[in-house]
């Protein structure tokens, strides 16, 4: 159960992409927190350029790390 729990947020936060060896769970969840947020502040902010609102692609941001990231950079811009 423990083990499932770790490769899940692991590959949640996109952090599994990037680390060929697992963590242990204090570096996994101090590296997810600070990566994730970034990724929410990168989200925001292309967000905003591209026109869609801030808040929830921020708390994507936050949640799901470079997925989230990801996916704003594939949206297409709003007028």
């Amino acid at each position: 159960m423990i083990e499932s729990l770790h490769t899940a947020l692991g590959w949640l936060t996109g952090l599994r992409l990037f680390v060929s060896t697992p963590l242990d769970w204090p570096t996994l969840l101090g590296t997810a927190f600070v990566v994730n947020t970034c990724d929410a502040i990168v989200c925001r902010i292309v967000a905003r350029n591209n026109g869609y609102p801030t808040r929830p692609w921020l708390g994507l941001g936050f949640v799901f790390g470079a997925w989230a990231v990801a996916a704003v950079l594939l949206a297409p811009k709003r007028r």
